[in-house]
């Protein structure tokens, strides 16, 4: 019995070996990573489009879906952006003002692998702009603003150092345009391009606007510049207009405003306002265009407010405040400021009628004095006469 309980045993054993010997493991399964992996720069100013080709030796995976892990950044980030993907190629902006790296490697899903995830090794590249010229030349202080949802314009300075005849040319594209287009509305300051004005952007919105300014110089190479924006990022409205202020009762005050002339819709304002009490001044924010506060006093004598507007959170990521309105006020007791207005220009008109009049009456009952003594001087002439 003894020697049968063994091969019991014994058996049991093989069975195990066996059916565990006849699975592969993970650590047997493995995937090349993908070929010829490059970044290609197809002239966008910094939209670029990252590529490659499927790894060698899939035939014994034909039935398995093959996705990519992808991972890519500007050089001096901390973070990199992760995309999974089916595609061979990945299309994103990036900052050319500096270097780029990328890396990718295979995905064989669980189903293929009897459970478990497989990974290649990772297949890496990276990409720059040849520098040409000193960091120093590069422009500075470049600002963009989008006027009203409607007329974009960019400034900029010249950069440290550079020669007198260096002057700059602007370049900018967005997908829709098929290349970059250099500015052809110069904003020129002392004979340089100092600036552009852009021409009507039509579909521009929600997309990533791309911008290089590089220079020209015969004694030195100019350093490109490269800028990535959105332009509902950069919206700065008009300011609000028609302001009125209301005194409904001794505490209650309506503000209203009209919206700002122009195409950005009314759902996507956001109001500052800024309202004064005598002395005092706060300010609040509202996405309407009016507003109900209370006095803090029955006795203040100057309520004034005025508004200035900005894109919301809903229509944008960020935006630039427009101008302040003009000031609308109010004064308490105006009544007696206009009674005293018309008052005394009326009294002095009342004492010169006044005057006039005691003149005229002075001068008529003199007149009238006058004639009745020479009537009487006539008289007595007539009498000693007879």
């Amino acid at each position: 019995m003894a020697f049968i309980h063994l091969d019991v045993r014994h058996l049991y054993t093989l069975i195990i070996c066996t059916a565990f010997g006849s699975m592969p493991s993970n650590a047997e399964i493995q995937v090349n990573p993908p070929q010829d992996f490059e970044i290609v720069d197809p002239g966008y100013l910094g939209y670029l489009s990252l590529q490659w080709q499927p790894p060698l030796f899939l035939d014994n995976f034909k039935e398995c879906t093959i996705e990519y892990e992808l991972k890519y950044r500007n050089i001096d980030s901390k973070h990199w952006k992760t995309i999974i993907t089916k595609n061979l190629h990945y299309k994103d902006g990036f900052d050319l003002n500096k270097a780029i790296e990328a890396k990718i490697h295979t995905l064989l899903p669980a189903q293929c692998t009897n459970g478990s995830e497989v990974r290649s090794s990772w297949s890496e590249t990276t990409y720059w702009t040849s520098p040409r010229g000193n960091l120093e030349t590069k422009i500075q202080d470049m600002d963009c603003v989008y006027y009203n949802w409607q007329y974009l314009l960019c400034s900029w300075k010249s950069g440290m150092g550079v020669h007198f005849d260096t002057n700059y040319q602007l370049f900018y594209w967005y997908e829709g345009l098929d290349h970059a287009i250099q500015c052809t509305d110069y904003i020129n300051v002392n004979g340089k391009n100092m600036g552009c004005r852009f021409p009507y952007l039509e579909s521009s919105d929600y997309k990533d606007f791309y911008i290089c300014v590089n220079g020209s110089s015969e004694s030195h190479p100019i350093r490109p510049s490269y800028f990535i924006f959105q332009l509902q990022n950069i919206v700065k409205p008009l300011p609000p207009d028609y302001l009125s202020l209301t005194v409904k009762n001794s505490e209650e005050i309506n503000l209203k405003w009209s919206m700002p002339k122009g195409p950005i819709p009314a759902k996507c304002f956001i109001y500052e306002i800024e309202f004064t009490e005598d002395d005092t001044t706060w300010v609040t924010t509202t996405v309407g265009n009016e507003i109900q506060i209370t006095r803090t006093s029955n006795e203040s004598q100057k309520l004034c407010f005025l508004v200035r507007s900005k894109v919301n959170m809903y229509c944008s990521d960020d935006g630039i405040w427009s101008e302040w309105s003009d000031e609308q006020c109010w004064k308490g007791d105006i009544w007696k400021e206009t009674l005293v207005f018309f008052l005394i220009p009326f009294a002095f008109v009342s004492l010169f009628v006044l005057v006039i009049t005691c003149l005229l009456l002075y001068k008529q009952r003199a007149l009238l004095k006058m004639i009745f003594h020479t009537k009487k001087d006539v008289f007595s002439h007539q009498e000693t006469f007879c």
